[in-house]
């Protein structure tokens, strides 16, 4: 019996592409909203969740990254998917008839180039492919979705126009959650390591934490920062590593960086996609 993996949308859904891709021998389980996608993990009901954190052209999925250090999730692996965005509209119809264009702001932003030179007004929907769906049901001619090819197959709709983001490197990283934390694997393009902390309330601080990193060679690839309960004094910060705890220069790093923070805590550890570089 092969396992869940929970995505957030409906099918069609460029993070429905990333499961296929990333885990094509698991069975794709569509959710209403991401927290419904992790819950479904944390709840047995999935076995992992595939999660989009940023892109490259629009930048980071906001909602992500307020949801990802509280989720009590770990990584196991991340995918780099190439999006390549098609305007879709039901049978029939030509770009001249489209008036508006529906789908997920993050998508929207990241076609205003083709939708200005057509002079198609945006439509923000709840994601990619439920806007396809949406139209479908609609069945109006001057109203078409910005999806997946895969959305337009599903739902019946025709590809007016292919591989119209504004960005020709147009790519989406996502991430690989599990309930549990893997320590054992090594990768060929080698691990990233992801964490979170909280400095001490300490003059410079965050200077002195990330210092460990520098001295011991270990490049950080990610640092993000967060408000605690609504604080503007307490702070969490959201890291990428390149390398594994195990690593002599990574144990040296975190080292220093406990010696300067009230908490610390391993959210993921996992084999670098290929096509991160």
């Amino acid at each position: 019996m092969r396992g869940k993996i929970a995505f957030q949308g409906e099918p069609g859904a460029y993070s429905h592409q990333a499961c296929r891709q990333a885990r094509p021998e698991m069975e794709p389980m569509p959710c209403r909203t991401f927290e419904d996608a992790m819950e479904a993990v944390r709840q047995g009901k999935a076995d992992l969740a595939m999660l989009p954190v940023e892109n490259s052209t629009y930048g980071r999925v906001a909602d992500m990254h307020s949801l990802l250090p509280q989720s009590g999730l770990h990584i196991i692996d991340e995918a780099f998917v190439r999006v390549h965005i098609s305007l879709l509209g039901i049978p029939g119809t030509k770009i001249a008839d489209i008036r508006q264009a529906m789908s997920h702001t993050v998508l929207l932003g990241q076609c205003r180039d083709f939708l200005r030179a057509h002079g198609i007004q945006s439509l923000t929907g709840a994601d990619t492919a439920g806007s396809a769906m949406k139209i479908a049901e609609m069945g109006d001619p001057a109203i078409g979705a910005l999806a997946s090819e895969l959305a337009g197959e599903i739902y019946g709709l025709d590809v007016l126009a292919k591989e119209i983001e504004d960005q020709q490197n147009n790519t989406t990283r996502f991430l690989v959650m599990s309930r549990e934390l893997d320590l054992t694997r090594r990768g060929e393009a080698g691990m990233i390591t992801t964490f979170m902390f909280r400095v001490r309330n300490i003059p410079a601080a965050l200077y002195k934490a990330m210092g460990g990193f520098a001295t011991n060679g270990v490049n950080m690839t990610k640092l993000e920062s967060y408000m605690v309960n609504g604080s503007f004094t307490a702070t969490q910060f959201y890291a990428d590593v390149e390398g594994h705890p195990e690593d002599r220069n990574v144990q040296l790093a975190f080292d220093e960086l406990r010696y300067f923070t009230t908490e610390m805590s391993l959210v993921g550890v996992y084999p670098a996609d290929s096509r991160r570089h």
